[in-house]
């Protein structure tokens, strides 16, 4: 499945903030990373746009700072929606049907890991896990967490949301 993306909506306010930092820091040797974490933190993810903005303000190539964003777990090429959903596939989560889960998650939003529904509602993802092993398979969305799922409960949990 190809990733969804969802329309740039930044501001000139952001704008302005992120080429501010990048003039005041261009200049300082290793300044790329702390350029690209303030981008983080001023946009909440690192869209092509802003990728190219930073590759255009410091002279670095697009393809390094691509680099970068796509290495680091810390860095996002997608927005998060406003409630983040985790499925764990961890070995006690997986053995006992999370991934059926992930899959009904998936289906029911119409996206895919690290995707982001082009309302902003809900972005998914999947992690390795969250130390619940008693409760497998867990999801949790935003601070709840949901154990004993089934796929038949994901329709009416996300309803909640």
């Amino acid at each position: 499945m190809a990733k969804k993306t969802v329309a740039f909506t930044g501001t000139m306010e952001q704008e302005k903030e992120l080429r501010d930092y990048i003039a005041e820091n261009r200049d300082t040797p290793g300044a790329l990373m702390p350029i690209l974490q303030k981008a983080q933190e001023i946009y909440g993810y690192l869209p092509i746009e802003v990728q190219t903005m930073i590759s255009d303000e410091t002279g670095e190539p697009l393809e390094k700072i691509y680099g970068i964003s796509t290495f680091y777990a810390q860095f996002a090429l997608y927005p998060k929606g406003q409630n983040q959903i985790s499925v764990c596939l961890g070995t006690a989560c997986y053995v006992k049907g999370s991934q059926a889960v992930y899959d009904k998650v998936s289906e029911l939003l119409g996206i895919d890991e690290g995707e982001c529904t082009e309302d902003l509602k809900f972005s998914l993802d999947s992690c390795r896990c969250v130390g619940a092993c008693g409760l497998a398979p867990v999801m949790i969305i935003n601070d709840d967490v949901y154990g004993r799922m089934t796929p038949d409960q994901v329709e009416s949990i996300l309803k909640k949301y």
